[in-house]
């Protein structure tokens, strides 16, 4: 087996930086750096921008937010590193972060550094130098959810964030909060999705699963491989959208962008993960075998796979208005108004599968 290390690419012209004022405060606060400093960017990601700092004998990776408009609580990026910090001591599959700036004179913006974890990030197909054959892919789908179920078992109180835990009602205001993003990110032409947001709103449980530290953003492209074993991972990045809140509100928001081998061509043709393959769980089986390990009762999922996806929807409306605003170029996002208008089309078929 081997390891296929995920590849750092020049910077986008829209996304470079100044590299002397980086260059002077990383080596101010993180011993032992020497040398130049060069700059590449990662290509996964819609929101924040990750990009690969190298200096002789050491990388690091650095996290930004875009530029452009900002849902208002949305990038805040020194929030993202207290997460990571806070993480560490229970839960090591997180990175270690290095340094933290909220100086907006070196950057133009807050960011953080933190160590490269070396490995595989899985993108939409499997590589075939890893090896894996049926068994093995479950064996890695199946860890994938299990590291999911650990983060879930966190001691909260342990770990120091508390904070982050605004009481009992998380699942309504996630219901009203997604759908007045909805709303402010509408476009034209954009799928009012009004008949959607009402069905949620009727049947959201009456009160919330135990809360615990969920990441909200659960996906094979935010977990890192082991260099000598693709069947253990051992990091997870991107910790933007984490909080103290309803697991299985994770465990649906981590559904919403998994295709199967049998789903619609526009579904597959959203595909960014290797969820197809065979040996992977369906959906349902994932749910089957999330509830088996963590003990909770996953009898009424379907609320919480319609909001996944009509949060994902909300998620590529915010990026395609930035687009669409002419705030970001990349050629990317031209596609997402498109995609928004298909998920809100998927959240009425599981509806109607429901009631059926």
């Amino acid at each position: 087996m081997t390891a296929i290390p995920d590849q750092a690419r020049a910077v986008r012209e829209e996304d470079a930086f100044d590299l002397a004022p980086v260059d002077a405060f990383l080596k101010q606060h993180i011993d032992g750096l020497q040398g130049a400093l060069t700059v590449s960017q990662f290509p996964g990601g819609a929101s924040n921008l990750t990009y690969l700092l190298s200096y002789p004998g050491r990388e690091l990776v650095l996290r930004r937010p875009p530029r452009g408009a900002k849902a208002k609580s949305a990038h805040d990026m020194l929030r993202e590193a207290r997460i990571i910090g806070a993480l560490k001591p229970s839960y090591p599959y997180v990175p270690a972060i290095l340094a933290r700036c909220d100086d907006e004179r070196v950057l133009g913006q807050h960011f953080y550094v933190m160590e490269r974890l070396h490995g595989t990030i899985l993108r939409r197909d499997l590589p075939r130098e890893l090896g894996l054959d049926r068994d093995g892919v479950r064996h890695l789908c199946t860890g994938f959810i299990d590291r999911l179920v650990e983060l879930h078992h966190v001691d909260v109180d342990r770990s120091g964030l508390r904070e982050l835990d605004k009481g009992e009602g998380y699942i309504a205001r996630q219901v009203a909060g997604w759908s007045e993003r909805w709303r402010q990110a509408a476009t034209e032409g954009a799928d009012p999705c009004e008949d959607v947001m009402a069905w949620l709103h009727a049947h959201q449980p009456a009160q919330d699963n135990t809360r615990c530290v969920i990441h909200n953003d659960f996906r094979f492209d935010n977990v890192v491989l082991a260099p000598d074993n693709p069947l253990h991972i051992i990091g997870v990045l991107d910790w933007e959208l984490a909080t103290i809140g309803d697991p299985l509100m994770d465990l649906g928001s981590s559904l919403a962008y998994w295709v199967q081998a049998d789903d619609d061509a526009v579904f597959q043709s959203f595909r960014r993960q290797p969820t197809h393959e065979a040996g992977m769980l369906t959906r349902a089986e994932v749910v089957a075998y999330y509830g088996e390990r963590s003990g909770l009762d996953i009898s009424r999922f379907g609320f919480y796979e319609v909001f996944g996806l009509f949060r994902l929807m909300v998620i590529i409306q915010q990026i395609y208005r930035r687009f669409a605003l002419g705030q970001t170029t990349n050629p990317q996002f031209a596609g997402f108004g498109d995609a928004a208008r298909y998920m809100g089309m998927r959240c009425r078929r599981v509806i109607a599968a429901m009631d059926r």
